[in-house]
């Protein structure tokens, strides 16, 4: 879970490619650089994100079987919400939590 700003869209096959600059790391189980790429398994913009808005994002590593990629996924119906406060105060009173 991380809070991120929009870069860059960029369609690449059958999947979409966004630039992410990462705001500001929740909780996360893989380390994350200040830039990543997180990449959406379709080209139809499920999730809607748009470029120069920040998001609070929850997404999953993905390494394939040989172990030749890895990379972090946000899936059609996964958590992507406009980032707000009242966003951020709930991520962190759950991060108390959990």
């Amino acid at each position: 879970v991380f809070q991120g700003q929009i870069l860059a869209q960029h369609l690449v096959g059958q999947e979409t490619r966004y630039e992410v600059e990462v705001k500001t790391p929740y909780r996360h189980r893989f380390p994350l650089v200040s830039r990543e790429y997180v990449w959406v398994p379709n080209t139809c913009g499920c999730p809607p994100l748009r470029e120069g808005s920040e998001y609070l994002l929850m997404a999953r590593r993905h390494v394939n079987y040989e172990r030749t990629l890895n990379r972090i996924v946000l899936q059609d119906n996964g958590y992507a919400r406009p980032w707000t406060l009242r966003e951020d105060r709930l991520v962190r009173e759950a991060a108390q939590h959990c």
